[in-house]
């Protein structure tokens, strides 16, 4: 199944507002509802291509024929840019300017060199496309006709150590894919970002991506033993052993680097059994900077959940930490901010760790309220890109942003964001609701996750890029990255230029270079076209 083409995942999953959202933003935010309906894929129409004939027959020569290229309109369109709010609503708007040539289905890491040789000869940029879940522009190359590599053929297991606990996974393997083909054999991979259902085993890779329960299986990077990936310039090969102390390590140079390096065609993780027992609970705080004391001393002293999350007051008001259930904080006092904790393993040390944690959480001031709202976020931990598209629908602005800082820089990176946000939509006359929550812990330090919601204003984009600039000003002020797990795209671009420093930019531009002499992979895309 493909993902909506204009919003996100699976069609029959989209539900309308509840009447206490829509209440809120008519009376507190002043959205008024959309009127303009949203045009059928069918009667869209994307620019003719550019591209020849024999061009298009040396892609298809290389991908083996058999209708594993693609230019039909829907094709084009569904692999126009990602699914960030302003990818959306210039896309519903009938905006293209970023539609690819073609699309192009390689099945083998051959397959994948055969296309980037075609691209070279004709100059032909390419776009690396897994599932399409890019929030940050990063798929929507600047200045070029490009390919979308679509790499949904490259989607099997190819290999399982039990033994070492490793597997080696093809890069457009879907999440949930990956999970059921490692349960087989008793294992899973243990990584549940935001975007678990329709995101990618390369796609993880590419954008340094990290799941819901990453204080218990760490990140996607800190799984990744070894990569392959395809060049302009040939095969790259990372990763011999779990860790070595042979030069710097070449996959960390991949990890992250959101297909502007190269293409990665496989991944080898570390795996763990499946766990025998999940259990999820919530905690309350009476403010946020007490939740987050409290979620410190479990990162750095232990016993740490599996997953740990806390939203703020809110946050928690709403009901955004239960996407299921939102507005029920409204209509049940909502005082104070929920944590969400997570333990998964075996039985005995499942109960061991939620114990001791609880003791820990009740000494730093929190109260258990049992499992129910752990269950309704488990139940509901991937639907809160579906509330967005129906925000939308209903003419609101609902946009998201993180970052992450150390511990002691945390208050002041929150209140800098929160600032810068609502400042600059308030002066635009649209003030907005902001929302935030901690989804991730580390012994240094934690992210911070924005959840951005205002009317949308006579242009949304235009509307929400001086907001989304002031508030990547104050990351970078505050001390902050400029992403966490969402990756750069062209969205952070110019302000990872700032955070990595012009000789740190020189580096990665003599890299690219090297791999991809012209600039043919995602041009624009984390570093700037020359």
């Amino acid at each position: 199944m493909d993902m909506l083409w204009n919003g996100w995942g699976d069609p029959a999953k989209a539900a309308p507002l509840p009447e206490t959202v829509a209440a809120l933003l008519r009376d507190l935010l002043g959205v008024k509802p959309r009127t303009a309906p949203t045009p059928a894929l069918e009667d869209l129409r994307p620019p003719a291509r550019t591209v020849g004939p024999a061009v298009l027959k040396a892609l298809d020569d290389a991908v083996g024929g058999e209708g594993h290229l693609r230019t039909d309109d829907e094709s084009r369109i569904r692999h126009t840019r990602g699914k960030s709010t302003p990818d959306l609503l210039r896309i519903r708007a009938g905006d293209f300017s970023d539609v690819p040539q073609a699309v192009v289905l390689p099945e083998t890491h051959d397959e994948v060199l055969a296309v980037l040789r075609v691209c070279a000869a004709q100059g032909l940029a390419v776009v690396p496309f897994g599932g399409g879940t890019s929030v940050v522009g990063g798929l929507a190359p600047e200045h070029r006709d490009f390919i979308a590599l679509d790499l949904r053929r490259m989607s099997g297991l190819l290999d399982l150590d039990p033994v070492s606990r490793t597997a080696v996974l093809q890069p457009g393997l879907r999440a949930p894919e990956a999970e059921a083909l490692l349960a087989e054999h008793g294992f899973t991979l243990g990584h549940f970002p935001q975007s678990f259902e329709w995101a990618t085993i390369g796609g993880f890779a590419a954008a340094r991506s990290s799941g819901q329960a990453s204080a218990g299986y760490g990140r996607f990077d800190e799984m990744v033993l070894g990569l392959t990936v395809a060049t302009p310039e040939g095969t790259l090969e990372t990763g011999r052993a779990p860790r070595s102390a042979a030069g710097p390590d070449l996959r960390q140079l991949i990890l992250g680097s959101e297909g502007a390096f190269g293409v990665i065609t496989s991944v080898t993780v570390r795996i763990r059994p499946v766990p025998g027992v999940r259990v999820y609970e919530g905690w309350r705080f009476d403010s946020f900077d007490e939740g987050a004391a409290a979620l410190r001393r479990l990162a750095q002293d232990g016993p740490r959940p599996t997953v740990l999350r806390l939203s703020d007051e809110t946050e928690t008001l709403i009901g955004l930490a239960q996407p299921e259930a939102i507005g029920t904080g409204l209509t049940q006092g909502g005082a104070g901010c929920l944590a969400i904790t997570g333990y998964e393993g075996t039985a005995e040390d499942t109960a061991q760790r939620r114990e001791r944690a609880a003791a820990v959480l009740t000494a730093c001031g929190g109260t258990l309220v049992g499992t129910e709202p752990g269950d309704r976020w488990a139940h509901g931990r991937y639907s809160a890109p579906y509330l967005r598209d129906a925000l939308l629908d209903a003419g609101a602005f609902a946009e998201t942003l993180e970052t992450a800082a150390f511990w002691s820089r945390i208050p002041e990176l929150y209140t800098a964001v929160r600032t810068a946000l609502t400042d600059t939509l308030t002066a635009a006359g649209t003030p907005p609701l902001v929302m935030c929550h901690i989804s991730h812990v580390y012994e240094n330090g934690a992210s911070l996750y924005f959840t951005v919601v205002s009317a949308q204003g006579e242009d949304p984009v235009a509307h929400w890029t001086p907001a989304k600039h002031a508030a990547n000003e104050a990351v970078l002020a505050a001390g902050g990255t400029i992403s966490h797990h969402h990756g750069v795209g062209t969205d952070h671009r110019d302000w990872y230029v700032r955070e990595a420093g012009p000789l740190g930019i020189s580096a990665l531009r003599a890299v690219k270079r090297r791999l991809d002499p012209d600039g043919l992979l995602n041009p624009g895309v984390l570093l700037p076209t020359d």
